[in-house]
C-alpha cells in the first residue's frame, strides 16, 4: 500500500504515523533507540505490506496491467489504491479526507527531526505538493507517477503508466472495493508486539 492507505491504517498517535510513513525508508533490525511508536509503526507498515503483497485480489489487480508496467506492478497498485481510498474516503472514515491530510501535515512537519535523512526530502513533496488529498483526481496519481518515475535510477514507463488506470479503471475499483475492508480486518485484529531491535 501506498502513503494514504499506510496513514489510514496507522494508530491514530501523531507518532505511529510517523512510523507507518518511515516504512518504506526504514531497512532492516528496527533501531532500539526510536521512540517505540515509531517502532510499532514501522512493524506495522511491514505487516500491512506483507498481507497485500500476497492477497489473491492484490495479485490479480497486478495481473490487469499490461507490456512494461508489469515490471511496476506493485507501484502502480499501490499507487492506484490510494486512489480509490481516496475517492471513497467518506466510506472509511468520519473525519474528511482534508482535515485528515492537514493533520498528517502538521504532524510530519512537527516530527522533522525524526525523519531519516532519505525521507527527508519525500516527505517535505507530500506536505508541500498537498499529495494526499491529490490523490482523489486521477491527474494527482499522473503526477506522482511522473515524479517518482525522475527519482528513479534507470528509465522507466511509470510517467505514462496512468494509461493503466484508466483502462483498468472499474475492474481495479471492484478489486480495491473487495480488498480494503478485508485488509482494514487484519490490520485491526493482529496487533503489533515490541519489535526486534538492532
Amino acid at each position: 500500500m501506498n502513503y494514504l492507505a499506510h496513514l489510514y491504517l496507522a494508530d491514530d498517535r501523531p507518532l505511529s504515523l510517523i512510523g507507518n510513513l518511515m516504512g518504506d525508508f526504514h531497512k532492516g533490525a528496527v533501531d532500539a533507540n526510536l521512540p517505540e511508536d515509531i517502532r510499532l509503526g514501522i512493524l506495522r507498515h511491514r505487516r500491512i505490506d506483507s498481507f497485500t503483497d500476497s492477497h489473491t485480489l492484490f495479485k490479480r489487480s497486478r495481473g490487469r496491467l499490461s507490456g512494461p508496467h508489469r515490471r511496476y506492478a506493485g507501484i502502480l497498485i499501490d499507487m492506484f489504491y490510494d486512489h480509490f481510498l481516496a475517492t471513497h474516503w467518506e466510506v472509511y472514515s468520519d473525519v474528511p479526507l482534508d482535515d485528515f491530510a492537514a493533520r498528517v501535515y502538521s504532524i510530519v512537519r512537527q516530527n522533522r527531526s525524526q525523519l531519516p535523512a532519505r525521507m527527508q526530502r519525500s516527505m517535505h513533496y507530500l506536505v508541500e505538493t498537498d499529495l494526499l488529498r491529490s490523490y482523489r483526481n486521477i491527474d494527482g496519481i499522473d503526477r506522482a507517477l511522473k515524479g517518482i518515475a525522475t527519482r528513479l535510477t534507470r528509465p522507466s514507463p511509470l510517467g505514462q503508466a496512468i494509461t493503466e488506470l484508466e483502462r483498468n479503471y472499474q475492474f481495479l475499483e471492484a478489486d480495491f472495493s473487495e480488498f480494503f475492508p478485508e485488509l482494514v480486518r487484519f490490520a485491526a485484529t493482529r496487533p503489533e508486539t515490541a519489535p526486534d531491535v538492532a
